[in-house]
């Protein structure tokens, strides 16, 4: 990986660490398609902007048929699941079971363009990350909810094809212009229910997560995230769950004060390596540029 690739990476591994944090806050006051709403309308007002600045108009257009399925597989579904599971989860559960994606997009890319193969490291990893939700759930369970489980497996397999749709039909579209078509794009979608489930009285303090959801976590997040993709390819930048989820543990525990339960404690360690040993690459794959 080259060195802007590592500091991409790193700058990844930090933005996306607080969500889990700052959604489990706002799902407190707030209906899920309201935080949607007002995380991508922040988000979209930086920078839809900048797309037009850069004159990128014209590759949203000629392209809006993809960016709208992006936008529905990387953000709708994702985003609405994720704050509807972490109405019944902690942060920290959430966090850990988004750890699955780099083994959803293993099993997505043995049936892509890419037909990268399913060794036997890749399918023990599956295996083995498989068997830490189950240890995670079991050990855990009064404390988890099945249905938010399941809406949680589900994000994983959304953000494990939102990088796949972007590196094979957006590959060409400035950097810019995606982010900033798609979160327009969801927000029109979310616009009637988030409006209308908006209570008449928020904190200050959830007012303000939902601030640094659209700032840093969306708008920014973004900005840094496709060149991410380019520079390190679709599979490897799913890697970023990888150190996600202990951050966000520790930002669970320490400023909500949620259990650091033996669920978290052996489930995650499981399903990290099984999600490591799943993405290893194999010999004959052609390196990626660096």
């Amino acid at each position: 990986m080259s060195r802007k690739g590592i500091v991409l990476f790193a700058a990844m591994c930090v933005i996306w660490s607080i969500p889990y944090l700052l959604i489990r806050i706002a799902v407190r006051e707030l209906d899920p398609t309201t935080v949607i709403v007002g995380r991508t309308a922040i988000a979209s007002v930086i920078l839809v902007p900048i797309a037009l600045a850069r004159g990128q108009l014209r590759a949203i257009i000629t392209n809006w048929k993809w960016i709208a399925v992006f936008a529905a597989v990387e953000i709708g579904l994702p985003w609405f699941l994720m704050n509807r599971a972490e109405e019944h989860l902690t942060s920290s559960i959430t966090a850990i079971l988004v750890a699955l994606v780099p083994l959803v997009t293993v099993v997505l890319y043995r049936f892509s363009s890419a037909h990268e193969p399913l060794t036997l490291k890749r399918s023990l990893g599956l295996v083995l990350g498989a068997s830490g939700v189950v240890v995670l759930v079991g050990l855990d369970f009064s404390r988890v909810s099945i249905p938010a489980l399941c809406e949680m497996v589900v994000v994983a397999i959304c953000y494990a094809t939102g990088p796949l749709i972007m590196s094979t039909r957006l590959s060409h579209v400035p950097h810019g212009a995606v982010p900033a078509a798609a979160f327009t794009m969801v927000t029109v979608a979310y616009a009637i229910p988030g409006v209308h489930h908006l209570p008449s009285h928020v904190s200050a303090e959830v007012i303000w997560s939902v601030v640094v959801l659209g700032v840093v976590c969306s708008a920014l997040a973004f900005l840094v995230f496709f060149p991410l993709v380019e520079e390190v390819g679709p599979a490897r930048s799913t890697v970023v769950t990888y150190l996600n989820p202990a951050i966000a543990v520790l930002l669970g525990v320490a400023i909500l004060g949620e259990p650091l339960t033996a669920g978290l404690l052996i489930g995650f360690p499981i399903i990290l390596g099984g999600s490591v040993l799943a993405s290893l690459r194999t010999t004959h794959v052609a390196p990626e540029a660096s």
